[in-house]
């Protein structure tokens, strides 16, 4: 009894200092080391008058850059044809755009959302225990691109294991359709007394004849496909095929052709990392007074939500989604950093974002976002299409896909000198 009432006695206040420590360093209190710069060119209806500027202009940019890919992929024809294994010059342009997107994402992800988290952290309005002994940004980063990959496998999983229930029982009533017509027609019993008739050995070896036909073919394309890059790509075709056609195929064209559910998944992901560190430039934008800062986010802004547009858009319209869910996603990310300018400009007379309070939440943010597009561009992205036989069966494409990777990543770097 003894022992437990020193513990207590030490350890007690121990914990009680440290909490108190905590509740501190994540307080809604000012902090005036950080508001000096803002105080210096401080014009409340200048500003104003900028952000109504930084919405309309945010608001079109991020909305072409999304559509581009949408409408370009439409007027193709839509479907996974346009950049399939044809090698038309539609489906190398959006394989150069794809590329272009992964640049883009890599370097919001490593540039931009990374350096604002750890600045966030850095800053001397928060205390050095805990935030500034251990990397946190890093640390969030990396738990969020594990989760993101949980959240790939497992809502892949889901929504193949949801749509293969749906078109099971589509075919269960096409057939039973099927049945009643030709019940109703009289074709059926006729049928059906053909079959009783027949010889059970004869259906047997047809069984067996397209049974080896079928191998034979498998076999045939086999030999070719890893020998040749014009056999590979026939051989993933006619696995591809037999996915569907027969229900069932042997682990090869699933693996260069990823399935429409993996799209999905990882272009709804992919907005929600881009979509939360919108919010957090469009309030800090709004929050500020000082046209002085305003200003050149004007154009940066601008420019970042074209970028990050057509990289979700390539995304969106490769997972094929109907043109009411596009357009959703599509607007659900035009009007983000407009609407967090808004209500920033509508909280600036109250909201303090050199609060100990609002660094953290938004240091947790970015680093989130962080993580999240890191492992989106490097494994769905850039992974996915350059480790593709496409790709390597393609010297030209291959090529001027790393031009457009560099291109997309140098380009997104160089928008941080502003913003």
């Amino acid at each position: 009894m003894a022992f437990f009432e020193e513990t207590e006695s030490y350890y007690v206040p121990y914990l009680r200092a440290h909490l108190h420590q905590f509740a501190a360093s994540v307080s809604a209190a000012s902090c005036e080391e950080g508001a000096g710069d803002d105080e210096e060119c401080r014009d409340e209806a200048a500003a104003l008058r900028l952000k109504m500027v930084a919405v309309a202009a945010i608001l079109i940019a991020g909305a072409v850059g999304v559509a581009i890919p949408l409408v370009g992929r439409r007027r193709r024809g839509g479907g996974g044809g346009g950049s399939g294994e044809g090698g038309s010059s539609g489906g190398g342009m959006f394989v150069l755009a794809k590329a272009f997107a992964a640049g883009v994402i890599l370097a919001t992800g490593f540039v931009h959302m990374m350096h604002d988290a750890e600045e966030k952290f850095a800053d001397p309005c928060l205390p050095a225990m805990p935030w500034r002994r251990f990397p946190f940004p890093g640390f969030i980063a990396m738990l969020a691109a594990l989760g993101t990959l949980v959240m790939e496998f497992v809502g892949t999983r889901f929504y193949e294991r949801r749509h293969g229930e749906e078109a099971a029982a589509a075919a269960a009533t096409a057939a039973r359709d099927d049945t009643t017509a030709l019940l109703e027609d009289g074709s059926l019993s006729g049928m059906a007394a053909a079959a009783m008739s027949g010889d059970d050995e004869k259906q047997d070896a047809m069984h067996i004849v397209g049974m080896r036909a079928h191998a034979a073919a498998h076999q045939h394309s086999h030999a070719h496909g890893h020998d040749a890059c014009d056999g590979g790509a026939v051989y993933d075709a006619h696995a591809h095929a037999n996915a569907q056609g027969h229900g069932h195929d042997h682990g090869h064209g699933s693996e260069e052709r990823p399935s429409q559910a993996h799209h999905v998944v990882v272009s709804q992901i992919l907005e929600m990392g881009i979509v939360s560190h919108s919010v957090i430039i469009g309030l800090s934008l709004g929050v500020s007074q000082s046209p002085c800062t305003i200003k050149p986010l004007v154009a940066a802004l601008s420019f970042h939500q074209f970028f990050e547009g057509f990289a979700l858009g390539g995304c969106i319209s490769e997972a094929q989604f109907k043109n009411f869910s596009a357009l959703l996603m599509a607007f659900f990310f035009a009007i983000t950093t407009p609407a967090g300018i808004t209500v920033g400009a509508g909280i600036a007379s109250f909201y303090n974002a050199n609060s100990p309070r609002a660094l953290v939440v938004e240091g947790i943010l970015d680093s989130m976002s962080s993580g999240i597009l890191v492992y989106m561009a490097l494994v769905d992205l850039i992974a996915a299409d350059f480790l593709s036989r496409r790709m390597s069966c393609n010297p030209r494409l291959q090529v001027c896909s790393y031009v457009a990777l560099f291109v997309g990543a140098i380009a997104m770097s160089s928008l941080a000198i502003w913003a």
